[in-house]
């Protein structure tokens, strides 16, 4: 055991004469290694092995986290490496976006678990008071559970990405240099200025391609096809058509490797602020059960019903849920055939930092949307510190 969180010797009598050494912790000639709320390197690592013991903690991390995609992935190569014919390769745009958002959501839940019992591991250990008569600062027991979490959460969700990135890229179908819009092909890897050439020098393609599409007819009667639109109104409504001409080529390609690398930071983002909450909420309470469900029940019911429908004159407390702002950033890979009113119908919605928003309610300000996500960090951060600090021993 490091000297970090020493007991053993916290009552004995010291000569008047004794060395530093072998001082009281609140004595002046220690108290600054002790009383700082500088978390020390000792310090993170025992709460990081701490938290290692925990075995079936530890499994149901790896399982979630890891275990998703190692089985999909597993079975869809040992089906195609059997029967090639009848199954496909087994990385895909749909299954990379099937694996990543299940990744992003059990990993918030597993985060939350994670950091509810970091936070209140001392109490149920019993070792809370132990800990308080070494003298550490009570600051610097509760910010070493944040490096000691995220160094076993972080690592694991890299790992499962990665190997979804890999199959994707290396075992995925052949890239096309093409995409089907409506039935018609409309050459890949166009930016807003080469597509508005393509138009112009395609006029009936780019009309077919980018109208409507047919409507209804009557009853018992087939669809009344939609007129073509016109190049001089695809040109002018060129925002838009883009905006749908990216939402499909992100549903027909693999994403490249730059989004490839936006939507692992996405999702470690995600993994990161729900062990926060977890840890300042468990922190709060004193106890991991009530968190965890009132996490589970934040992540997977109150979220999705807010980022689905607008609740009239709560419009801005809808925002200020957490999950919101990091749907909203969610990167484009992931938000394919999403979006609502935020976005201007179906698709996904407005470009924010090169992510898409997969909301269904009017988007935020950039500047909003990184406020509450900042503040539910810094927030929770606080309030779990501030409970350490005032709890009695």
């Amino acid at each position: 055991m490091t000297d970090d969180i020493s007991t053993a010797s916290v009552d004995r009598p010291w000569p008047a004469g004794g060395s530093p050494a072998h001082a009281r912790p609140d004595t002046p000639a220690v108290s600054r290694h002790y009383r700082s709320w500088l978390p020390t390197w000792g310090l993170i690592a025992t709460k990081h092995l701490e938290l290692r013991k925990r075995r079936v903690l530890m499994i149901v991390v790896a399982v979630l986290t890891v275990g998703l995609p190692v089985l999909v992935l597993g079975l869809r190569l040992v089906f195609h490496t059997v029967d090639a014919r009848s199954y496909g390769p087994a990385g895909s745009p749909a299954v990379f976006a099937f694996l990543c958002n299940p990744l992003a959501e059990f990993g918030f839940i597993v985060a939350a678990t994670l950091g509810a019992t970091a936070g209140t591991s001392d109490l149920t250990d019993g070792v809370f008071r132990h800990l308080v008569t070494t003298g550490r600062s009570r600051l610097a027991l509760y910010l070493a559970r944040i490096p000691a979490g995220l160094a076993i959460l972080l690592p694991l969700v890299a790992v499962a990405f990665a190997m979804v990135c890999l199959v994707t890229s290396y075992e995925g179908v052949p890239q096309p240099t093409v995409i089907n819009i409506n039935g018609f092909s409309v050459p890949a890897h166009l930016d807003q200025a080469q597509l508005e050439s393509w138009i112009t020098a395609h006029p009936g393609q780019a009309g077919e391609a980018f109208a409507n599409g047919p409507g209804p007819g009557p009853a018992g009667g087939g669809p009344v096809p939609v007129p073509t639109a016109s190049v001089p109104t695809l040109r002018r409504d060129i925002a838009t058509v883009y905006r749908d001409y990216a939402s499909d080529e992100a549903g027909q390609l693999n994403p490249p490797v730059n989004e490839m690398v936006k939507i692992g930071l996405w999702i470690e983002l995600y993994v990161g602020v729900g062990f926060i909450v977890g840890l300042g909420l468990g922190s709060l309470i004193g106890q991991r059960t009530v968190p965890i469900i009132v996490l589970i029940a934040l992540e997977i019911i109150v979220t999705p019903i807010l980022a689905a429908h607008v609740i009239p004159y709560f419009l801005d407390g809808q925002r200020l849920v957490v999950g919101i702002p990091l749907d909203q950033l969610r990167p484009a890979g992931l938000a394919v055939g999403q979006g609502g009113p935020g976005g201007g119908g179906p698709g996904p919605g407005r470009v924010l930092f090169g992510g898409r928003s997969a909301l269904n309610i009017p988007p935020m300000p950039t500047w909003a949307m990184i406020t509450v996500i900042a503040g539910w960090i810094v927030g929770w951060s606080g309030i779990g510190a501030w409970r350490m600090v005032t709890r009695d021993a």
